[in-house]
């Protein structure tokens, strides 16, 4: 997707390393209305490029890698500001976009809302199995917002709701929480056996039941609410 350039003296950007890797954080609309609120009231690229590495360094706790032998191999990962984009955000390989239209539409906490949406953005540039992502779209952003609720930048949802357990988001967060619950280290395996593409299989081969009995037993214990 084409980025449009920012003039030379109104382009923001800073780096910052982390275990090997630079994270890279550029605001090319510093004017504009999701801009400006970006560099007030989020931190702009000084705390940003915090953020990618603070992100990180919790995905890779959270994956269970330590070594980054077992990582994606990156060696930076950039974030941009664009206003060019009607969505929030989006990720491709190690490149993350951030729009600034979604930035100036945020009706309170800009700095928790955006901080949430890195940490989302940010699993997407660590997790396996992005080749496989159109087979299993709510997987993918299940296991990202699973990320972003761990750390506690999810608000406005609660564990039970939604109608499958591959609905994505928050909806399917809970659902791998509760798995997680079940054998503690369920979304790092999940996320190793993803480096080889998705099966239906790896539910069964880590808890012994298949995706929609384990909704359908999740369901039933969160029937009261």
């Amino acid at each position: 997707m084409a980025v449009a350039a920012a003039a030379p003296l109104l382009f923001l950007a800073l780096a910052a390393t982390a275990d090997a890797v630079t994270f890279n954080a550029t605001n090319t609309v510093p004017n504009s209305a999701g801009g400006k609120r970006f560099d007030r009231e989020f931190g702009g690229v000084t705390y940003a490029k915090q953020v990618l590495s603070e992100a990180s360094s919790f995905i890779w706790t959270t994956f269970k890698q330590p070594d980054p032998a077992d990582r994606r191999q990156y060696d930076s990962v950039s974030l941009t500001v664009v206003d060019n984009i009607s969505y929030a955000g989006a990720t491709r390989g190690n490149a993350i976009q951030v729009g600034a239209k979604y930035v100036a539409g945020i009706n309170s906490g800009v700095k928790e809302e955006v901080r949430g949406l890195l940490y989302h953005e940010t699993t997407h540039v660590w997790q396996w199995g992005v080749m496989d992502y159109a087979k299993k779209p709510g997987l993918f952003e299940g296991i990202a917002d699973y990320v972003r609720l761990k750390a506690g930048l999810v608000s406005g949802a609660k564990a039970g709701q939604g109608d499958r357990w591959d609905q994505g988001y928050d909806v399917t967060a809970f659902f791998l929480d509760y798995c997680d619950s079940l054998k503690h280290g369920f979304v790092a395996e999940m996320n190793r056996k993803l480096k080889d593409g998705y099966s239906d299989d790896y539910f069964v081969h880590i808890l012994g039941k298949n995706a929609d009995k384990l909704w359908s037993d999740y369901k039933a214990k969160y029937s009261h609410a």
